[in-house]
């Protein structure tokens, strides 16, 4: 039988392609508007953050520690493409999020599977006074010059369409994509930093993470997992497949209990807390941690074998975002 044989979790925020230099032009982002929310998943305005946390965090916020956190996450990265690249994988299953990249309000799937025979990454397309900081931290989801075409496992998102729509999972499916953006962050993430010295076809599976009402629930999307591994089982003999959860964890407020929880709780194999967890907390960017949720389900059967965290705080307020980085086999 095909099996899942590698499991990956990994951060993919756009702190992690900025140096250490410009964290502080992200947090002017998160003064300047941005809708945050606290340990609870209630909004909260930075000023009251800040006043909740400033004089504890002032030390994680020197220049030295930024760009040592920064460098930790960079080796972080480089061993999860090694990791893949060693694996002799057949096939890449990616748990990630749009971000009205290609789905919006007119039409937002709770749960999408994306089998086109091929995946298109376009360049970054950004107005021309955008700032410069901010042009480099997204160009690591996108190509650099020219469009490209990557390799969808197509045969295998066909199954597990069949197989999950039999397990009672009402999906939504594409086989092409409709707006101009190319494939999303999440996706455009792997091919781009985890995928570097050897493609493989992968297969997205898209959760609304982001937009109420129809977010998947926790327990929901480790039923989810389950699913995604007895397909995997049932598809070809022999095939090796992985499965990666693109984003994570706490951001855009740093909750490092939370991120820990999750963590320790995927490490252990513990479906109960994974599913337990409240979805009030799950908003915002903390949101993806669905995509950990259903990955860590669907490699259950394997050992975490190792796991980084890494918390890159930005601002006195506590603002940025918790990196995972972790592998099971």
């Amino acid at each position: 039988m095909a099996e899942i044989v590698l499991g990956i979790g990994s951060s993919h925020s756009p702190l992690l392609n900025s140096p250490a230099e410009d964290y502080a032009r992200h947090a002017d982002i998160d003064r300047s508007g941005r809708k945050l929310i606290d340990a609870e998943g209630q909004p909260v305005s930075y000023e009251a953050l800040r006043a909740r946390r400033g004089a504890e965090l002032a030390p994680q916020l020197t220049l030295d520690v930024l760009r040592e956190r920064a460098a930790a996450c960079e080796r972080h990265i480089e061993r999860l493409a090694v990791e893949i690249a060693q694996s002799r994988l057949d096939a890449l299953i990616v748990i990630g999020d749009d971000q009205n990249e290609q789905y919006g309000e007119e039409n937002m799937p709770a749960i999408l599977v994306y089998w086109g025979d091929t995946i298109v990454n376009n360049p970054l397309d950004m107005p021309e006074d955008a700032p410069a900081f901010w042009r480099k931290a997204r160009s690591q989801y996108h190509e650099a010059e020219r469009s490209r075409a990557f390799p969808v496992a197509a045969a295998l998102g066909r199954h597990v369409i069949d197989v999950l729509m039999d397990r009672g999972f009402d999906l939504s499916q594409s086989r092409r994509l409709a707006k101009p953006h190319g494939e999303g962050h999440a996706f455009g993430f792997v091919h781009q930093r985890l995928m570097k010295s050897a493609v493989v076809p992968m297969l997205p599976v898209a959760l609304n993470t982001y937009f109420p009402p129809n977010q998947p629930r926790p327990r929901r999307c480790h039923e989810l997992g389950l699913a995604l591994r007895d397909a995997v089982r049932s598809w070809e003999p022999g095939a090796r497949v992985g499965i990666v959860a693109s984003g994570g964890l706490s951001h855009f407020t740093v909750d490092e209990d939370l991120d820990r929880f999750v963590l320790d709780a995927c490490r252990r194999g513990d479906a109960e807390a994974l599913c337990g967890l409240d979805p009030r907390r799950l908003n915002s960017g903390t949101s993806e941690i669905r995509n950990w949720i259903t990955t860590a389900a669907a490699a259950g059967h394997l050992s975490m074998q190792w796991h980084e965290y890494v918390p890159c705080y930005r601002s006195e307020a506590g603002t940025g975002c918790g990196m995972a980085f972790a592998a099971w086999r």
